[in-house]
């Protein structure tokens, strides 16, 4: 799926919460906190928030491209990275967390995809000057993760006693920690920078596999099926109403007729 520009990424993000919304389909989850993300992150460019606004739009659009790439390979019967695919196939399963397929694409978006997409639109020596503006992006992304995190009471109502099973803390939910997940992206973007560029596909499909293992992890993790079958019995079950509060659209209306 080929975008050029911030508003191409955000009309993609809105066909396929449109078609997720349409098909009742939970690949919609991702997409519109994604969304919510992509909409931050073009305001900060269009109010001077960053230093470098045209970097950080292609910045913005190649990011974006790996999420949108990876999930036209799937629905079209093609391979996407392990991290991907597993986030994708999690879909099908109504047996897990909204909160957990939200995690699921975030692990792979951020722990895989930003790493790389910092290290292409910035290679080589250009990467520090990247590094006020990246910072700032992942400021951005941790505000709409808040904003979410503050609704999800209205999508799953026991989601806080996920603290009460050892599967949250202050600074980790389900496994994930996206201060870390940041942290680990810019590292990334530091290797594929400095070491030869005939090595970057073996670094990323060993990074890859390691990804999906963190992403199995959140979708997945041992000896909690119980108690998250608790906290999920009292989830809202209606996929079109979670699609809808996650992209912040109005109740009972289409998301694309909400979205304009």
């Amino acid at each position: 799926m080929a975008v050029n520009t911030i508003d191409d990424v955000v009309g993609a993000l809105d066909s396929i919460i449109q078609r997720a919304w349409d098909e009742k389909s939970r690949m919609g989850y991702f997409a519109a906190l994604y969304r919510r993300v992509t909409l931050a992150v073009r305001d900060g460019v269009s109010s001077g928030r960053f230093h470098n606004g045209p970097l950080m739009e292609r910045l913005d659009v190649v990011f974006a491209s790996r999420y949108l790439d990876a999930l036209a390979a799937y629905q079209s019967g093609g391979t996407p990275s392990r991290s991907w695919k597993l986030a994708f196939v999690a879909c099908s399963d109504d047996s897990r967390l909204i909160l957990q397929h939200l995690l699921a694409g975030m692990n792979a978006h951020i722990n895989l995809d930003l790493g790389i997409a910092s290290a292409q639109v910035s290679p080589g020596d250009q990467l520090p000057q990247l590094k006020t503006d990246f910072d700032e992006i992942n400021d951005v992304l941790a505000a709409q993760v808040a904003a979410v995190e503050s609704e999800m009471a209205a999508l799953s109502p026991l989601v806080k006693n996920l603290s009460t099973v050892g599967l949250s803390s202050e600074t980790t939910v389900i496994n994930f920690d996206i201060d870390l997940a940041r942290k680990a992206a810019w590292f990334l973007a530091q290797r594929l920078a400095n070491e030869p560029s005939i090595l970057h596909g073996v670094t990323i499909e060993g990074l890859d596999l390691s990804v999906s293992v963190a992403g199995r992890a959140i979708l997945y993790p041992p000896f909690k099926d119980e108690a998250l079958a608790v906290i999920l019995a009292a989830e809202v079950k209606d996929v079109r109403s979670a699609i809808e509060i996650l992209a912040k659209q109005q109740a009972q209306t289409a998301p694309s007729s909400a979205g304009n």
